[in-house]
């Protein structure tokens, strides 16, 4: 795939996540050569750094992120050839031998409890691994971190991405969906695509925020909830929000298919990474029994399609 091509698409999102206290750079290379990854996964990767690197910035910094083309000629991590490095740096606190050294094991965080579930760097090294590649992560307590994926490139053509002919639909009538995740920066992203479908989008960052909305009146037709939050997973949430509306619609959102057995197989599901196309018919469907009239193609967005 055009790495440079999906960077590009994703700086307007970083701009608008990361807060005002935080500079972005953005250096991309020109004429950058393809690598062969799936652009959902590669997108989801770009954000769990930049959350992490955000999070390593409380009273600001500066978020760099970069892309260029590497030859690695033996003797190394990586067998000889020729990659693609993506590079995220931050200013930020940086990690001490001992945290940088456990970084990518699962469920391993430094951030209190209710702040974030420790899967994300996991998730971007296990993604470079299967591709051939690499997550390599170089950090100075004080210092600031810097995580760099290295993807092989393809000598193949570029193939036109599946699913770019998924027609995007919107609903005709207008409707009112409640998205609740702990990552600021997906939960924004996601938010940034229901409202191009149309629909009014309330935030809550956690379980708990989300049944303090509805407690308080919010009224809502959907509800679009992460399932592996801190605190309250998704599926405790659609309980509790379900013992509160009668009638709500619910979808939950999942990487990891076996973890929502049990009482979450009940519930319709969406599985992470996703494109805006395939959120908005799964939308629609659960929309469509409460509404009249169809659900129109989106023939012409006002932004190129978007995924996570």
């Amino acid at each position: 795939m055009e790495i440079g091509a999906l960077l590009d698409g994703m700086s307007d999102l970083m701009r608008r996540s990361i807060g005002p206290t935080v500079k972005f750079d953005f250096h991309v290379q020109p004429d950058l050569p393809p690598a062969r990854v799936d652009p959902n996964q590669l997108e989801l990767a770009l954000l769990n750094l930049a959350i992490n690197a955000r999070d390593a910035m409380p009273t600001g910094g500066t978020l760099t992120i970069e892309a260029r083309s590497q030859r690695v000629e033996g003797g190394g991590k990586l067998p000889p050839g020729d990659y693609v490095s993506l590079i995220v740096r931050d200013t930020g606190s940086g990690m001490t031998p001992e945290t940088l050294a456990r970084a990518i094991e699962p469920f391993f965080s430094t951030k209190g409890l209710g702040q974030g579930t420790g899967l994300g760097l996991s998730m971007v090294h296990g993604l470079a691994a299967q591709l051939g590649g690499m997550l390599e992560i170089t950090s100075k307590l004080d210092k600031g971190t810097e995580a760099a994926i290295w993807l092989p490139v393809s000598s193949e053509k570029p193939e036109s991405e599946t699913g770019a002919d998924v027609p995007v639909t919107v609903a005709r009538d207008a409707a009112t969906i409640m998205l609740v995740d702990d990552e600021d920066l997906v939960r924004v992203g996601t938010a940034d695509m229901l409202a191009d479908l149309g629909y009014e989008v309330v935030q809550a960052s956690s379980g708990a925020e989300a049944l303090r909305m509805l407690r308080s009146g919010v009224d809502v037709d959907l509800l679009v909830t992460d399932f592996l939050m801190p605190g309250m997973n998704g599926v405790a949430l659609i309980e509790h929000a379900l013992a509160l509306t009668e009638g709500l619609k619910v979808l939950l959102v999942t990487g990891y298919s076996t973890i929502a057995e049990g009482p979450g197989a009940n519930y319709p599901r969406l599985a992470k990474p996703f494109r805006q196309a395939e959120l908005s018919s799964r939308v629609a469907d659960l929309l469509r029994p409460q509404r009249t009239g169809e659900v129109l193609a989106f023939g012409k967005s006002k932004r190129p399609e978007r995924r996570l």
